[in-house]
């Protein structure tokens, strides 16, 4: 069995191969941070049209590398199906992958398997731990989202606490931005803050010492804005800067998952998106949960951003299961939650 996935909900374009027997034998994808960089943050018309090109171009990519035949299109089990991200995202971005995904599957003459992305977050950790995790309890920290959930099987997920305003990965972006890092600047500011020395602001950690599980970093956010903007000695300052906002981060986060792990008994963590490479946040986790002899489990790096490994190999789990329902027309879902069903 070999699913073709398509991943394109923000600003990654994105496409996987996923072989039952082998595992993963293509993923290929592309950024478009220069396209949005002069704008310090994503501009959706802009990652749309980006997303039609490079689209097209990686799976011409992958024709070429994998299926040198000129007749491939008449050859029967070239793909098992088609998995592509139909939420939540961009609107236009998400229009660009459902677009394609549906005409190469009647070209093909084989199913489409929409996938939520969330999901495929949540699962990326399967592309490298082949063993089943479940249950677990997971913290989805990304660009777009904050979120503590539990799970008990596949497909079935409860939402057990979010942020209320921004979410982690665009504080991160934001901070960096006003440390002059540019855009996307999550990365640089967390190699900014190895040489920093800790303690030398404190910032606080927000909702902290309130019993719920839910998130809220605007406040933070602000408090650092100010920090920064009234800082005569901001060039020698920002190392000490991003480390005592990077402290503040990761603290509220283990913070949070440590009341998750109490009201659920869930010993298992599953951390994942695009903050979840963060060094520091790893570390901590990894400490706080097998100080309650639980496992934690992060994705490869390389799978912790948008990609479509993640995207195939849900679309291999819903295919595999007989979990899925073909669409011939196309749909997008800009605002899907992880526990909305789709099929």
């Amino acid at each position: 069995m070999r699913i073709l996935g398509i991943e394109t909900s923000c600003d990654d374009t994105s496409v996987a191969i996923y072989d039952q027997k082998i595992g993963l034998v293509f993923h290929s994808t592309l950024n478009q941070n220069k396209v949005h960089a002069e704008f310090s943050g994503i501009v959706p018309e802009l990652a749309a049209r980006s997303h039609l090109n490079q689209l097209i171009f990686l799976i011409k990519k992958i024709f070429s590398q994998h299926f040198t035949d000129k007749n491939f299109i008449t050859k029967k089990n070239i793909f098992d199906a088609i998995a592509y991200t139909i939420g939540p995202g961009f609107s236009g971005s998400l229009l660009v992958g459902s677009t394609i995904a549906l005409s190469l599957s009647l070209s093909l003459n084989i199913p489409s398997i929409s996938v939520n992305h969330l999901e495929g977050h949540l699962l990326s950790v399967m592309l490298n731990h082949t063993n089943n995790i479940f249950p677990f309890l997971a913290l989805l920290v990304s660009g777009a989202n904050t979120q503590l959930i539990s799970s008990h099987k596949f497909g079935q997920y409860t939402i057990l606490g979010e942020t209320l305003d921004d979410s982690v990965g665009n504080v991160f972006d934001y901070i960096a931005k006003l440390l002059g890092l540019g855009y996307p600047g999550g990365k640089k500011l967390s190699d900014l803050a190895k040489h920093g020395q800790s303690g030398k602001y404190f910032f606080p950690r927000p909702m902290t010492k309130y019993s719920n599980l839910n998130f809220s970093f605007s406040g933070l956010k602000t408090h650092v804005k100010n920090i920064i903007l009234n800082n005569p000695n901001l060039l020698q300052e920002r190392f000490n800067i991003a480390k005592s906002f990077e402290e503040a981060i990761v603290d509220t986060l283990v913070v949070k998952c440590k009341l998750a792990i109490q009201k659920t008994n869930l010993k298992n963590l599953l951390v994942c998106g695009g903050v979840s490479s963060n060094h520091l946040l790893r570390k901590k986790l990894k400490n706080l949960v097998e100080s309650n002899q639980g496992k934690c489990f992060f994705p490869k790096k390389i799978f912790c951003t948008d990609n479509a490994a993640m995207i195939a190999y849900v679309g291999f789990l819903k295919y595999n299961s007989n979990i899925y329902s073909c669409h011939n027309s196309i749909r997008v879902f800009p605002d899907l939650l992880i526990n909305d069903k789709i099929d």
